[in-house]
Formats: C-alpha cells, structure tokens, sequence
C-alpha cells in the first residue's frame, strides 16, 4: 500500500493521503497468512483466556491521545473507545451464543449457547450493548459514503459465477432500505466534528492513527489462531470504515483494497449478528429464569477503560442496575409459561385466567414453580395445585389417537413426526420387528431444487420437466407438480427437524442437473432413518406415541354405516410365539406399507400384472407384499399403474451367492461419479447417465427375444455386466465404494491388465473401450448421447487402480398403487374420498408415472408423509409436552471405562453375546441387534471383531451417541 506524506503542507494542515495507511499494521502478506472461509471458522469460545489483550488495549495509555491517562477522554477518544468496546462486546457475544462444544456425554449434536455468561457479562454493563450499536452505525456511516465507488467496483477471483452472484449480493446491500432510509440514524456519529480544536488538531490526527496501529499490532500477541482472525479481520474492516470516513470522497475510489472491501462488509455482517443474538440470548435466558441471577463466579472482564462511564458516551455515571435486561422480563417469562400450558391443552381457559391473574400479581410459588418446572411441563402440572388449591387440572388423557399410522418407513415416520410435532397422538404399527422399510436401503439420495443448485443451472421448470418426462405417458401433472414444488422444504426440514447432514449433491441418471442431496458421511438411507426414527419414538415417553412391533393389520374397520375408516384388526407375535389380536381405533388411518416387488407367491400382485417378470430379482426387502393395497381395496379404494413395475438397472450380483434372489442396490450415484457399464463382450452400449427405463432396456436388448418384441420372456437367462469405476469416480463415493468392498460386492484391481483378467476378456478388448471412453470425454460427447463425464480413468490404464462388480437388472421400485389426491387421501373407483383413509409413500400410485428418476423415492415419502401428518385433525386434550432440550447440566459423572483387549472381545462374538470394537471402544450391541434398521445379519457377521471399517463405510459416527461403550481399546 503507498505509504501516506505525513508533511505538512504550508499552512500546517496534514495532506489529503494522510489516512491512506490506517490499515498497515494488518498486513495481508504476514508469514503464514493464507485465504481462510469465515463460514468454516465461526468465532465461538475455544477456551482462549484474552483479558491480557484487552487489558493492553484498555490500561496501557494506548488511548491516551493527548498524553494523559489521568485528564478526562476528549471525543476523539471516546470515538475510539467505543469502537473498541464495540468489538469486544461483539467477541462476547459470539462466544455466548456459540459456548458449549458438541458434546456426546452431555447429548449435544451442535454448539450451544450460555445465557448465563451473556448475563454475566452484560447485566451490570448495558453501556457495552450500546458501544455495539455505535459501532454498527459507524460501520453502516462508512458504507452509505463509499457506496458511489462500491456499486462500480468490479469483483474479478477468477470464478465467473461467483463474481457475478458476490456482485448483485453487493448492490443488493447498498440499495437496502436502511441505507436509503436511516439519514436520522447514520447522524448519531458525525467524523466532520473530530479534530475541531486548531491547537490540538494535527496532533489529535496522528496520536488518533498511531493508536490504532498500536491496537493493531497487539493483536499480533493472540496466541489462539482462530481469535486473531476474527480480531484482525474486525479490525481491518475498522480500519477501513475510518479511512472511508476521514478521507474526500474524490479519493474513496483509488484507496481501496479488494482485501479491505471484504473485511468491512464481514465487520458490518459480524456487527449485525451480534446485534440480533443480544435478542436471542435475552430470550434464551428469560425461558428458564423468573428472575435475573448472576453466576458466583461471575469473572466478567469490564470493559471500562479510563474515564468509566464517561466513555460510554451515555452522559451519566452508571448506576450497576440491570435495567437494559430486566424490568418486565420475569413478568413475561411467567406469562409465557402459562400461555404455553394453554395453547397445549393442558389446562382450560378458566385456569389459565386465574394463573395469568397471578403471574401479574408476582406470586412466588408461581415464579418459583415456573423457574423450576417450566422445561418439564408434565411435572409443572401435577405440582399447580400446591400454588393455589381451588386450582384443579385435567388428568393426561391416554384416550383415541388422533390417527394409526401403519409402516414405519420414511413416508409412515415423516407423517407420524408431523402428527406428533403439532401435538397429536399416534399409534404405529410395523409387522417387521425393525424400523425403517425399504427406505433404509436408500443410498443414492434424496432429490430437491434447491437455491444452493443455482450454481448448477437448476430450476423448478427443470426439475418438473426431468420428472414428467420420465413418468411418460402415465404423468399426472398434479401430483408430479407437488413433488416438484415441495422438494426443499422437504430435504429443508429433514435437515433441520430430523438432523441429517444432507451437504452432498450429486447428479444422478435421467436427471439434468444435481440435485441429489446425501450426506457426506454414511449412507443417506441409514442416515435418515436413524435420525428419524429416534425423533418419533422421543415422544413415547410422554404417552402420545404407542408403538406396536411384530403387529400385522389384518384388516380395516369401517364405522357402522360402512363408511368411514374408524380403525384396524392387528394380530401382534408375542415373545412366546403366540398370537394376540386386538382392534385399535382412530378417526384415521394412514397406510404407508411399501410396495409389492418381492411378493413371488400365487396370485400376487406381481403374477397379476407383471407375470415375465416373476423370476427377476429384487431389492426391495422380503416384506414388500402389497399388504397397504389389499388393506385399501377391501374398502373400495381404486388402484393405478399397477403394471408399471420398475426394474433398476444395476443391482450387485454377490459372487459367494449369485442365486440369490435378493439383491443390493447398486444406485445410480456409482454411475453418476462415472462408473462405466460393459457387457460381456467388453462393450459399452448405453449412456449410463439416462433413466433407470432406459438403461435396463438397453440391458434387455442383449436378449434376443426381448431385442425383437420388446417384451421380457419369464424364462430367459437374465444377463449380467461390469461395473467398473476409476480411481477418481471412486473419490466420489467413497463412503458407498467401502462398503461395497467391504461387503465383497466390489472389488479394487492394480491396473487394466488385473481388470480384464476378472472380467475374462483379452487385456486389448477392455483397454480399447476404455481408450474410447476417454476420447468421448475429452471430445464432450459419444455415440450414445452422453455429454457429461465424471471419472474418467487416467491416461495410463495400466497404473490407473480399478473397482468393479457384477451388476444385474433387478426389481426395484412399484410405481403403482392405491389412488390419491394431491392431499394423500386414498381414492375410490369413483375418485371418491374415502373418509378417514391415507397413503402416502410407495403403497400409493400415480405420482411417478411410467418410471420414477432416482432420488424421487425418499423424496414422494417425506413430501406426502408430511402434506398427510399436516392436515391429520388434533384433538382438542389436556395432554403432554414433548421435551426436546436437553439438559447437559444433569448429566452424571463420567464414568472410567474398563481397559480391554480384542482377545476380550472375541470372547463375545455371538448373536447372543455381542461385543464389536468401533474406533478404539468396545460397545455391547446384543439387545440392538434385532432392532438394526438393516437387519441383524451386518451386526452378528462382525460379532467379537473390530467393526470400524465396515461401520464407517455405512454410518455417521454419531449414531454411536445412544450407545455406550463397556470399555476401551
């Protein structure tokens, strides 16, 4: 940066580039400084101790600009003041709202806050608060005056898209209302009225600029690196803001950084955060307090400089009260504990009026109760009448729920949860003894048109016209058109409701842009279940959840006029073996059983409509029966598209049991990465990015029956191909290649000589396809259509390290079903509403069409699972509050885990006694077994071994929160 004239000009002012170095002391250039994401290093509490920082800044003259520490502060100095006091609340306040660390012993997920210390260090000092909204204004004085050279300046990283999009970000901010409006507000500070006094001025001016150097220099002193980054860049966006403000308008343009523009627009955005998380934590503080108590330990560093109160610039000594945060704050806390009571039906109006009329009245066993109690509203309850004993409750009612939810796959769990959330009650019945479906199989991901796809050219008219192509014929516009629409409110609130990392996204077959949303770790079928499955059944403690395991329906039960759907016959497997039925009623009844693909029997719905294809294949589990379409039928609902049966291209042909008529699916992700297909004559011979209909046709095609009538002959020998990914394409699934491998469906070969020899074909055959393929890709096209290539082998196939498996088509998906409208009510023949009966999930049909795109199917069970358990009516109950803070402070001491060996391990390797070591713990999963979503086979195989590969190939680590570990490694 060009160094300022620091001469007088002849009439003993200081020149106009006096300011242009504010910033020097934060050089871009230190040692080790390189581009950091903000987003990936949030400021939060890493335990740095920095009160010797502050207090350099705060007690070591450093704003002594006249010389004196002893003399009042003159303006220029309070400016100063403040805006550092400004900082240092803003680093407080991130700290607090990001205090506490995930933690798997205290049950936290994400970084919580600490109300407490937020009060700590701000009840007695409200002036701090207001040096934050001075500096704010500051900040905002600054950007409204540079705004002029701000809305020209040209963003050029090299990254078209990003440039453009940080641009329109940018004039967006500066043609904001509160820059356009706010005049009356930006003249709270006024620099025209700093270094006024002639005798003092030029002295003020460079006392003033050295003093910020030094401040900036203090910062080198930070041992914690994420601290000085926050500090530095808050200081440099300071700096910037000032130089702005001190320098003419003329000279804004050509004194500017592309570095210091970045540091004052992310000082403004930290400022702004700040100013909104002193709402939050005040909130946050209010809802477990009645009223305001300080820590014994309260250690709150004052941020008091020399002149206490007087540099506050509030014009009077500060009194020590709390007025900024108390007042009415316990008045509103009580009230809004009671008026929770209420709008959760557990007490009527006529007590809620009465404990209203106390609360205002401060009576004290209500605020004590309330202190104590608020967060468990259960006990809250029974102990009332012990505040007033006219108060009388209504008992918990365990009545009728307010629907049977039947299936406890993604669509079933998805309305169950959204019944539940609103306060509703559910009864769940699963005829397997796990949780979870077909759904937990899932592994390609969940589809959704999201803002974030912009990057990749994706809309809402893409994804529609994506999905109605491949449904063909049979598309119905409405249903595909809800699908579509709801798409990112439905991966939006599995990721914030259920708590699945959903941070991947990936381009599958039939799709034109990426849209498919998996996690980064684990597989998104297991990933989603887990998570969801433990949010529903939370709520069994509090009675609005009954679960039925082992429990088939039987059949429905009409109401007495043979209308209405009132209820279900199940048949519940005891732990004797012996049978116990019942009939469980509701005014609704949601069926959410799956499909039909793996029922082979005599007169299934597969003989029915699709007999040829009675011999293939599938992946769909041994429970999918069809029981939801017998179930509807027998009360008159219609069905649709039942012949529409889809058969998935690549389904892993397990080489210790290729007879096997139950598959692993091989998703449409180990294409999209880049897999390649090859038949058995060593030939690609289709775009392996169409749809699932296309490429399983090109499949068939290598029948000859099938190639001449287009029709699958039952008894013809089902062919296999290759599925063969490069090193690079196996980057990209990671996760689903390990465990692949480690299930010993795929297989990793050193070069392209080891690849043909598995494949039994000569090394000149494969390489020569191989070789092929690469030049398509450089090329940006091949003879079959495809334009995008992910994964492409390196040059030199013989050093280039392979995956490859035997992949078959399989039966995968139903597209028909029972017939719904666009609320999931199920049909008649009639098209007719039949009262008190749902669908939503696979057992439904119509919503894909001829063949649905992968990724859809996650996608048709939270989206209808959700519009059903939204518009399912709650009853009006005295009923209880689910509870879903958790409370780390009651968590009991850690206990010392018993040292082990893995020869103490193998020593419980059975179905009945099983230990497995997962990274460095050994954890006892015997009663866990039987309840794995995927089925106890994964479980018993790695019983008394070090299962740390095989779980992290499939799962997240914290799945591994709700176990705990009977000893270390």
């Amino acid at each position: 940066e060009e160094p300022c004239d620091d001469n007088l000009d002849g009439i003993g002012n200081l020149p106009d580039n006096f300011w242009l170095d504010m910033c020097s002391q934060i050089s871009a250039s230190d040692s080790g400084l390189g581009i950091v994401n903000l987003k990936l290093n949030p400021e939060r509490n890493t335990g740095y101790n920095g009160t010797h920082i502050w207090n350099a800044i705060y007690e070591e003259n450093c704003l002594a600009l006249d010389g004196s520490s002893s003399a009042p502060m003159c303006y220029e100095e309070r400016v100063l003041y403040r805006l550092l006091s400004g900082l240092h609340a803003s680093t407080t306040l991130s700290i607090a709202k990001n205090y506490y660390p995930p933690s798997k012993r205290k049950g936290r997920e994400n970084w919580e806050a600490n109300p407490q210390y937020f009060i700590d260090k701000f009840a007695d000092h409200p002036e701090h608060l207001r040096n934050l909204h001075f500096s704010y204004v500051v900040l905002l004085r600054a950007l409204k005056k540079a705004s002029p050279f701000l809305y020209k300046f040209e963003i050029k990283t090299g990254d078209i898209l990003d440039d453009e999009m940080a641009k329109i970000l940018l004039r967006r901010l500066l043609d904001s209302t509160i820059l356009r409006s706010c005049h009356s507000v930006f003249t709270a500070f006024d620099e025209s009225l700093m270094f006024r006094e002639r005798e003092t001025a030029i002295s003020l001016q460079e006392n003033f600029k050295g003093v910020f150097h030094n401040v900036s220099s203090i910062l080198d002193c930070v041992q914690c690196q994420q601290c000085k980054l926050h500090g530095k860049m808050a200081m440099l966006g300071y700096g910037t803001a000032l130089k702005i403000l001190f320098l003419p308008e003329k000279s804004i343009g050509m004194s500017l950084g592309r570095n210091e523009i970045v540091a004052l627009l992310n000082t403004i955005a930290k400022m702004s955060e700040s100013v909104r998380e002193v709402r939050e934590l005040t909130h946050l503080y209010w809802s477990t307090h009645t009223r305001l108590e300080k820590s014994m330990e309260d250690g709150a560093e004052g941020v008091l400089g020399r002149g206490g109160a007087a540099a506050t610039g509030g014009g009077g000594a500060s009194s020590g009260s709390s007025a900024g945060i108390d007042t009415v704050d316990v008045l509103d806390a009580a009230v809004g504990a009671v008026s929770t009571l209420a709008n959760q039906g557990l007490i009527d109006e006529s007590v809620e009026a009465k404990l209203i009329q106390q609360a205002f009245q401060r009576n004290p066993e209500l605020m004590v109760l309330s202190k104590h109690y608020g967060n468990d509203l259960r006990k809250f309850l029974s102990f009332l009448p012990n505040v007033d004993g006219q108060i009388t409750t209504q008992p918990l009612d365990g009545g009728e729920p307010d629907a049977i939810v039947v299936g406890t796959g993604l669509a079933g769990l998805a309305a169950s949860l959204n019944i539940l959330d609103r306060g509703g009650r559910v009864t769940l019945i699963e005829k397997e003894h796990r949780m979870g479906g077909n759904s937990n199989k899932a592994s390609s991901g969940i589809n959704a048109c999201c803002p974030q796809n912009s990057t990749y050219g994706d809309s809402l008219d893409d994804f529609l016209n994506d999905a109605t192509r491949s449904a063909g014929e049979s598309a119905r516009p409405e249903l595909i058109n809800i699908l579509v629409s709801n798409s990112e409110s439905a991966v939006q609130w599995l990721k914030d409701r259920v708590g699945v990392n959903l941070s991947v996204l990936a381009q599958l077959g039939g799709h034109g842009h990426k849209r498919t949303h998996r996690p980064s770790s684990g597989m998104v079928g297991a990933e989603v279940i887990y998570a969801i499955q433990k949010a529903v059944k939370s709520y069994e403690k509090t009675g609005t959840l009954k679960m039925f395991m082992d429990t088939r329906v039987m059949q429905l039960v009409r109401d007495d006029n043979g209308g209405a759907v009132i209820g279900v016959d199940v048949v519940t497997t005891i732990a004797d073996g012996k049978n116990e039925t019942k009939v469980l009623t509701a005014p609704n009844v949601i069926l959410a059983t799956g499909g039909f693909a793996s029922d082979r029997s005599h007169g299934s719905y597969l003989e029915r409509y699709r007999p040829e294809l009675m011999k293939m294949p599938a992946t769909a589990g041994e429970f999918s029966t069809g029981d939801g379409i017998t179930l509807g039928t027998s009360v008159g609902a219609g069905l649709v598209d039942m012949e529409k049966v889809q058969v998935h291209p690549t389904g892993w042909v397990d080489p210790k049991d290729p007879s096997n008529p139950g598959k692993v699916l091989a998703g449409e992700l180990m294409r999209g990465v880049g897999g390649i297909l090859i038949n058995s004559s060593g030939n690609r011979f289709c775009n392996e990015l169409g749809t699932r209909a296309y490429v399983t046709d090109k499949m068939f095609g290598h029948d000859s029956h099938y190639k001449n009538t287009k029709m699958w002959n039952v008894d013809s020998k089902i062919p296999t191909f290759s599925l063969v990914l490069s090193s690079l394409a196996a980057v990209g699934a990671k996760k689903h290649v390990d465990h692949y491998l480690n299930k010993g469906l795929l297989q990793k070969f050193e070069g392209v000589i080891e690849l043909a020899k598995w494949m039994d074909l000569p090394v000149s055959t494969v390489k020569a396809t191989l070789q092929q393929y690469q030049r398509d890709a450089k090329k940006g096209t091949d003879e079959w259509g495809k334009t995008s290539f992910s994964g492409v082998p390196q040059d030199n196939l013989v050093k280039e390290t392979f995956y490859a498996g035997t992949v078959t088509p399989v039966l995968h998906y139903c597209m028909g079903g029972l017939t719904i409208n666009g609320n999931g009510s199920v049909l008649d023949e009639d098209n007719n509403a039949i009262s008190g009966l749902h669908a939503a999930g696979e057992v439904s049909g119509g919503v894909h069409g001829d063949n649905r795109l992968g990724g859809n199917s996650l996608l048709e069970c939270t989206v209808f699972g959700t519009i059903v358990g939204k518009k399912i009516p709650i009853k009006q109950r005295a009923s209880s509050v689910h509870q879903t803070a958790q409370d780390g402070n009651n968590a009991g001491e850690k206990l010392e885990l018993q040292k082990l060996t893995m020869e103490d391990v193998a020593q419980h390797g059975t179905e009945e006694d099983c230990w497995i070591a997962i990274h460095g713990k050994v954890y006892d999963l015997t009663d866990f077994v039987e309840e794995h979503p995927a089925g106890p086979e994964s479980i018993v195989e790695l019983a008394g071994q070090d299962g740390s590969e095989a779980f992290e190939a499939v799962h997240s680590e914290g799945i591994l929160d709700d176990f705990d570990p009977v000893g270390i490694l």
